[in-house]
């Protein structure tokens, strides 16, 4: 049983007939939602087939929508633009075809922000700029590294805290359409501080769903532990972190991200370029191989595939290549006890779900069974990283989504119960039901012994299926 959860991101190639129903037979996890690059429409298409997908596979397949963020962006630009190094470029606040020699903006407060000196990197640091002055409405800069430059190509000035919204009123309203929809899980990009995460839940009322607090300003670097307790999840989101910081930060930042999350108790996913190679290429490069087994090795909970599923040539045999380098690296994580990680919780919740562990890894039992009404004690479980596998067993089709982004658990729904025998009987059931327990076969049960309570895990039951 694979472990590490796998998220791919749905897009035109995914589109072609047959490419979903293989992608959700392979192992897909998640299925990730990008409104970057896809408006209403497409998203609402793209969501029912992921719900038609997993109905025909009888998978718990989540669906995680992806806000856009506050990415400042250039505007239009003519066809064939090229800057040379040495040359002046504008950026200019005011509309306009941008040329060789300026270029609009989409965050029209940049003069205010910036300074003589700072860098300014176009479409993901293949472009460098260094600013020359700042007037209202203009930004002055010189060419340091030119090159071919396209219309709405990404904005990023390094070291330096841009004043725009936490929350953009695009991602209101993507918001209010995915929770009316009823996505699972929403990404949240660009996020600075843990007051942004706050701002989108306050947005969220009373139908809050996962937030997962992407990781890709310096900003967000420098208040990273406000960040981990505020959010639900974290994703290393290497693309737009490459550009803010340098390029040999980026695996040591990823590596305290990691470690902070896996001491919170916090999912955390690794993203961006894992495979990319295979966007066009049938075999991942030797560094790429690597590269998500050292995220494996780190024992995150997820790993994601973005352009390569969006728009590769075969994102069913991507998604099967990454599952293999998954499963091979967790052959040593698994049955070593150097990955395993005590939390520093010290409530009764937590203390039962640590001790659950300890007890598998004791007494020959095929799996840890988790009763559970909000996905809390499967995510607590899973968190200490047992040796045998996590099935939540929970009576709310959503919460199982959820908890589909989870390491090692494996949700079911199960019937409903009233007490603790009952629940406890419901639980093996699905056990036996899902294939996960043999009959005669030990079980360790974990729930609350008040029953429909969220967070009540007080209780742990060997049981004998």
């Amino acid at each position: 049983m694979r472990r590490t959860k796998l998220i791919a991101t749905l897009g035109p190639a995914t589109e072609a007939p047959g490419v979903l129903d293989a992608l959700v037979a392979d192992g897909l996890d998640v299925a990730r939602l990008n409104t970057s690059h896809a408006g209403p429409e497409t998203l609402a298409a793209q969501l029912v087939a992921v719900r038609r997908a997993a109905a025909r596979a009888d998978r718990h397949v989540a669906v995680m929508v992806d806000l856009s963020g506050a990415k400042i962006r250039l505007g239009e630009v003519a066809p064939g633009t090229v800057l040379e190094a040495g040359a002046s470029f504008e950026l200019r606040a005011a509309d306009g075809t941008g040329d060789a020699s300026g270029a609009t903006v989409s965050h029209a407060g940049l003069a205010a922000d910036v300074s003589p000196g700072d860098r300014v990197l176009l479409d993901d640091g293949r472009i460098e700029l260094v600013v020359t002055s700042a007037e209202p409405g203009c930004v002055g800069t010189r060419v340091e590294t030119g090159g071919p430059l396209a219309s709405r190509k990404g904005v990023n000035v390094p070291g330096v805290c841009l004043g725009v919204e936490g929350v953009t009123e695009r991602d209101v309203t993507t918001l209010h359409w995915a929770l009316d929809a009823g996505v699972d899980i929403v990404a949240q990009s660009f996020v600075r501080s843990a007051g942004d995460i706050a701002g989108l839940r306050a947005h969220m009322g009373d139908r809050a769903v996962p937030i997962v607090a992407k990781i890709e300003k310096h900003e967000a670097v420098a208040d990273l532990e406000a960040i981990v307790d505020a959010a639900d999840a974290v994703m290393v989101a290497r693309g737009d972190l490459g550009v803010e910081v340098s390029p040999e930060r980026v695996p040591v930042i990823q590596r305290e991200i990691v470690a902070a999350c896996r001491a919170a108790g916090r999912p955390v996913i690794v993203a961006t370029q894992m495979l990319e190679s295979m966007t066009g290429a049938r075999r991942p490069t030797r560094a790429e191989a690597s590269d998500v087994a050292n995220a494996i090795f780190d024992v995150v909970d997820a790993v994601m595939l973005s352009g390569e599923t969006a728009i590769g040539a075969d994102p069913a045999h991507v998604l099967r290549t990454m599952s293999r380098i998954v499963s091979a690296a967790e052959e040593v994580v698994v049955d070593s006890p150097w990955h395993r990680q005590r939390s520093a919780a010290d409530d009764v919740a937590a203390a039962v779900s640590r001790a659950v562990c300890e007890l598998a890894e004791h007494l020959d039992v095929a799996a840890i069974v988790t009763a559970t009404q909000s996905g809390a004690t499967a995510r607590a479980v899973a968190a200490h990283r047992p040796r045998v596998p996590v099935l939540a067993a929970t009576p709310d089709e959503a919460v199982a989504r959820r908890l589909a982004l989870v390491w090692g658990v494996r949700p079911a729904v199960m019937g409903s119960y009233e007490t603790i025998d009952e629940m406890i009987a419901a639980a093996a059931a699905v056990a036996r039901e899902t294939g996960i327990a043999a009959a005669g076969g030990l079980i360790a049960v974990t729930g609350g012994v008040a029953v429909h309570v969220a967070g009540s895990t007080d209780l742990i039951q060997v049981h004998r299926v």
